[in-house]
């Protein structure tokens, strides 16, 4: 017996097994979460209609992949955040604390100008215990360099450590808007939020 119109294969004991996505799929799939990934970095609010169009494909097959918008945001926040996750595990963060923490810098901020305003569309489809840990750990490597900063006599200690993990923050994103203004270029702007952060947080 043939394959039915739904993608599964009949089977004789009355169940169905589920075909493999074939290749022409799954490419659909990527290309419609990349699409998505740099839409919702620019545009939280872009529409479904917006990312299909620029994924290359028609309304009824993203929906055909992805059944809600929500469930699409869901998808592509949690891969952000994923990725974001491994690339900062492999910084080396030992030696000299401001070395380690300008490669840190560099690494966060090719991942912030890449995901930019994701986080708020990611705010719209995950929880808030996800929304924590997508938070939590970016920080945390930021705090501990800081501290071993600071007992190293390498970074200013005369202003909460809260404060410095906010505007390190803040410069990061600072340098990813003037890359979308055209201010600074795309190959400048590591080096530049390196120098400032460390700049502000040098004794």
């Amino acid at each position: 017996m043939g394959p039915s119109p739904t993608g599964t294969s009949a089977r004789g004991d009355g169940g169905t097994a589920t075909r493999p996505k074939r290749a022409d799929a799954l490419r659909n799939i990527e290309a419609i979460i990349d699409a998505a990934t740099r839409l919702l970095a620019v545009n939280p609010d872009a529409s479904v209609n917006e990312i299909a169009e620029e994924a290359g494909v028609g309304r009824i097959t993203l929906y055909g992949h992805f059944d809600s918008r929500a469930t699409l945001l869901r998808e592509v926040s949690e891969r952000a955040i994923a990725h974001t996750e491994e690339e900062l595990a492999r910084i080396d963060v030992d030696g000299d604390p401001r070395d380690a923490l300008g490669r840190l810098l560099e690494a966060t901020w090719h991942l912030t100008h890449r995901f930019g305003a994701l986080v708020v569309a990611a705010s719209q489809a995950l929880s808030p215990e996800q929304m924590h840990r997508a938070h939590d750990e970016p920080s945390a490597r930021a705090r501990r360099l800081l501290e071993r900063g600071r007992a190293a006599g390498e970074f200013r200690g005369d202003v909460p450590i809260d404060w410095q993990i906010s505007v390190i923050q803040a410069i990061l994103h600072g340098g990813s808007a003037a890359v979308h203004r055209g201010e600074i270029t795309a190959d400048a702007a590591p080096a530049l939020v390196r120098d400032t952060v460390i700049a502000a947080l040098s004794r």
